[in-house]
């Protein structure tokens, strides 16, 4: 039995030097949340959310924020329903909710976990740069009362928090030092660092991981968990989640199609793909990410570039004939992970899709054959009858 290693030679693994992640990392889903803050969605229906919901689960993603329910009543409500269905089809995902370090964002969040008889993970966030306190008229002692405050009581309701901070990819090292720790110290088991303007590039990643396993180590705090949440402002979203995990992030946050506010978030479907063929989620099976994918987009209403990797129209056809001759000699071989790879960098058949031979401009007999064969024609050798010259048609005045 062949396996790719005879066929591909990968210079990826060339001088690797060994598991690029650390095991035990968590994917963090923020498409109901994060991802609705996009200008140009719309909130999806609770049954869409529900089979969303459901798809997360089936792509093995370990957490989902999904939603704000201190922010109306529908969020709320929203909020409840899907924590039930969690419960009632003893789902394995875990759920968070966001809110800001206020009381009256954490409340509704106890309120729900009582009522669904789940935990919540709270994520309460605050800005911590410095161009956040100077328009806000905030300073350090505001924001740590706030935060401690906010912390106390998802604490004492017995939920797990994680303190994000927003925008502390652009706050002061002396600043993100006192608000980790007056967050350890009350209670917090997680520190959430956000690339909210997506602002950084993997150096400041690296840099800014190690900064807070410093800090967290200075506390003596144990088992805290560090996430980050980035966004693609430079286009460095996806690269910089990767890189997360392996300078010590234990939990990366992504949404479906990357939407998110402005240009959006790390894309969910490309970090699970990554990862997948990094050889990171041996155990996942990951053949509903397009129909994750299309749900979502249905739902709020987004339109995929037909070129956009794995889920876009254009992500496994070719029309050129040298490829597609290609692609049928490998099927001619029985060998269907060899036509799925002569000619694509991702194997199609791994994430719910498959390669399609399409006739174009730049088709030969190759794509015409294999098109007429899946049809169910049997193509055959033209024995047309030359002309010279057409006849010419008569006209009529």
């Amino acid at each position: 039995m062949s396996s790719d290693a005879d066929y591909v030679f990968d210079w990826n693994e060339v001088e690797r030097r060994g598991a690029l992640i650390p095991k035990g990392f968590t994917v963090f889903d923020e498409t109901l949340r994060d991802g609705l803050q996009n200008p140009s969605v719309v909130d999806p229906s609770i049954d869409e959310k529900i089979k969303i919901l459901h798809l997360m689960e089936s792509l093995g993603i370990h957490e989902a924020d999904i939603g704000l329910p201190g922010s109306s009543k529908r969020a709320f409500d929203d909020v409840l329903r899907l924590c039930k269905e969690v419960v009632d089809c003893k789902m394995k995902i875990k759920v968070a909710c966001a809110g800001r370090t206020v009381v009256s964002d954490i409340t509704p969040m106890i309120e729900v976990s009582q009522r669904a008889g789940i935990p919540i993970e709270v994520y309460a966030f605050i800005g911590s740069s410095p161009i956040r306190q100077y328009v806000e008229d905030w300073d350090l002692q505001l924001i740590a009362k706030r935060s401690a405050e906010a912390i106390d009581v998802a604490v004492k309701a017995g939920l797990s928090a994680a303190y994000v901070t927003e925008d502390t990819t652009r706050s002061r090292p002396e600043m993100l030092t006192a608000l980790f720790s007056a967050a350890l110290e009350h209670g917090a088991t997680r520190i959430c660092l956000s690339d909210t303007v997506g602002h950084a590039t993997p150096d400041g990643v690296r840099n800014l991981i190690r900064f807070t396993k410093n800090v967290i180590a200075g506390t003596g705090a144990k088992n805290i968990g560090i996430d980050w949440h980035g966004h693609n402002d430079r286009g460095f979203a996806l690269e910089n989640a990767i890189w997360a995990l392996e300078y010590g992030a234990d939990r990366v946050h992504a949404t479906a199609l990357g939407i998110g506010e402005r240009v959006g978030n790390v894309p969910m479907e490309l970090l699970l793909m990554n990862l997948k063929l990094l050889g990171q989620l041996e155990e996942h099976d990951l053949t509903n990410l397009l129909a994750y994918s299309q749900a979502v987009a249905h739902a709020v209403k987004w339109d995929v570039p037909i070129n956009y990797p794995l889920v876009g129209r254009d992500a496994f056809r070719t029309a050129t004939g040298v490829h597609a001759a290609a692609i049928i000699k490998a099927m001619a071989k029985d060998n269907v992970e060899l036509a799925d790879r002569i000619y694509s960098g991702v194997p199609a058949g791994m994430f719910g899709r498959e390669q399609e031979i399409c006739i174009g401009f730049m088709s030969g007999a190759s794509n015409v054959n294999y098109w007429l064969k899946s049809a169910e024609f049997q193509p055959v050798r033209s024995s047309c009858k030359k002309f010279s010259k057409l006849p010419r048609r008569k006209t009529t005045s």
